[in-house]
């Protein structure tokens, strides 16, 4: 093993058929070539990488340069960024270009980029060939952290989010925190989302190890890779990782445990899908999902009323919304009913029953649904 290779840390996804490592290691960028041939790629394989224009001007030219001294035969494939691009119509861009590139059965699709990114080129090859290998490189703290791990691929439809897709898993995800020094203060906020989902839901420790940094800086302790700091982000890359690995090496393919991963995602799925994609950020949606599901537990009498205020404080201290905006509400219920999480009619809710506990409900009714909005539009202490 290289220097390069010691470097990662190494957290399994320990699935039956086709396992694959998490690989996390600061300059881990130069190291991607490497790590795919131990992955059992052999040199000479026919590689497209898909990126957007802003990560390729920070990294295409290094990923190329890696995967290149490797001994693969590399092409780039450059989409336009935002969760708006997230189409069937784009997915057939990266078709076209494996077609250009010759692709085989035996080529390699690397998504370097964010959500939008890791989920096209995921789809594309899963459907290419009726199946090609991806490495997933995340450049985002929310792809890094639950996007880019578990191998849910899949664009979105006029009527809901993420409704066309497959489930494909990579063959290798390299995660390199030093990319997120060029990340966007918005969208390091959005991916706290996503690390707080993981505390709510299962890690008790990782949720105090927010809360002490949401109290040292209410307003802003969590809200950016400065605040939070190099020790802490990459506990809470570790932490999260590992929590998405190990509920995806239990239940693959959502059949039951996995579930738990959409805690605030149904709800903030309605508000991406009715403010228009790309209004809110994937995450920032999660954050008022996450609210709104606390909401309906106060209601049901699942969690208690000090639960739902400590959420709350880690979720603003990420600097995330706090409001639900103004959308119809019947409008809000009707797109819950086009969820891809519906059996049978009826919407199953991920709702808190205490820091670190969740359970999954489908007996929750309309009124409950619009009341914890309500309250949620309402400044605090009103409503």
């Amino acid at each position: 093993m290289t220097a390069a290779a010691a470097a990662f840390r190494t957290i399994p996804v320990a699935l039956r058929a086709n396992p694959y490592p998490v690989l996390i290691g600061a300059g881990g960028l130069a190291g991607l070539g490497e790590a795919v041939l131990n992955q059992g790629v052999a040199p000479g394989t026919r590689v497209l990488v898909v990126t957007n224009p802003v990560v390729n001007e920070h990294y295409g030219v290094s990923v190329l340069a890696s995967l290149r001294e490797a001994g693969l035969v590399c092409v780039l494939l450059e989409l336009e960024a935002g969760e708006e691009q997230k189409t069937p119509a784009t997915v057939a861009l990266i078709h076209d270009a494996a077609f250009r590139h010759r692709l085989e059965r035996g080529s390699l699709i690397v998504a370097l980029g964010g959500g939008v990114v890791g989920d096209m080129a995921g789809f594309a090859a899963a459907t290419w060939l009726r199946g090609i290998a991806v490495v997933q490189v995340p450049t985002t703290l929310l792809a890094m952290v639950d996007a880019a791990i578990g191998g849910k691929t899949g664009v979105n439809h006029p009527g809901g989010k993420n409704l066309i897709g497959a489930f494909h898993q990579p063959k290798l995800v390299l995660i390199d925190p030093a990319v997120l020094h060029t990340l966007p203060e918005r969208e390091f906020r959005a991916g706290m989302a996503e690390v707080i989902k993981y505390g709510v839901i299962g890690d008790p420790s990782l949720f105090g190890d927010l809360e002490a940094a949401a109290q040292r800086d209410p307003l802003g302790g969590l809200a950016n890779r400065d605040s939070v700091g190099e020790v802490l982000l990459e506990r809470l890359l570790e932490r999260s990782a590992s929590a998405k690995a190990r509920v995806v090496a239990a239940d693959e393919r959502e059949g039951g445990l996995r579930a738990i991963l959409n805690y605030g995602h149904t709800l903030g799925h309605a508000v991406e899908t009715l403010s228009g994609y790309g209004t809110y950020l994937h995450g920032e949606a999660v954050g008022l999902g996450m609210l709104a599901a606390g909401e309906v537990s106060l209601a049901m009498g699942l969690w208690q009323p000090g639960d739902q205020q400590r959420q709350r404080a880690v979720i603003a201290a990420a600097g995330l919304p706090l409001a639900w905006p103004a959308l119809d509400p019947q409008a809000v219920l009707a797109c819950l009913q086009g969820d891809k999480k519906v059996r049978q009619g009826r919407v199953r809710f991920v709702l808190p029953t205490a820091i670190g506990a969740v359970e999954i409900r489908d007996d929750v009714e309309p009124e409950i649904i619009l009341r914890a909005l309500e309250r949620l539009s309402a400044p605090p202490g009103e409503g």
